[in-house]
């Protein structure tokens, strides 16, 4: 599993001109699967990101998570997270996960999210949507498992 973890202090999915999803302060989560993945995963991730400190407290500081801002996710499933590039031109998408599987396993995550007491929205699965947000900071974490 590989999350790119925006901080934002907005950010909105569409697909055709439609919002379909829509966050002020938070996250802008970009997700992927590979087959592998399983709860333990999953869960994991999901605690790491509602407990994740990185938004400032009175001080500056990076000490505050998501959960104690209030703060809201946008979760976007990306499976080109998994792009090979090492031979070609061309990225190979082979890591990462069979499409039904990885939309289960992205509809489990985005509900472990929930589970912390998060408002989540998201985007499509499989769709081709557009992402725009203001990434605050810029603070951007990589997260693989």
């Amino acid at each position: 599993m590989k999350v790119v973890i925006q901080r934002v202090s907005e950010a909105k999915v569409s697909v055709d001109n439609k919002i379909l999803g829509q966050i002020d302060q938070g996250f802008c989560l970009l997700v992927a699967f590979a087959d592998e993945d399983n709860d333990e995963t999953i869960e994991y991730m999901a605690r790491k990101i509602a407990n994740m400190r990185v938004f400032s407290d009175e001080e500056d500081k990076m000490n505050l998570s998501i959960k104690d801002i209030d703060g809201q996710i946008l979760s976007i499933s990306q499976f080109t997270l998994y792009a090979d590039t090492k031979k070609g031109n061309r990225p190979s998408f082979t890591g990462a996960g069979n499409f039904e599987t990885s939309k289960s396993k992205y509809e489990q995550f985005n509900n472990e999210l929930r589970n912390h007491d998060l408002h989540v929205e998201t985007g499509e699965f499989g769709a081709d949507m557009q992402v725009a947000l203001t990434n605050d900071g810029p603070v951007t974490i990589i997260m693989e498992r």
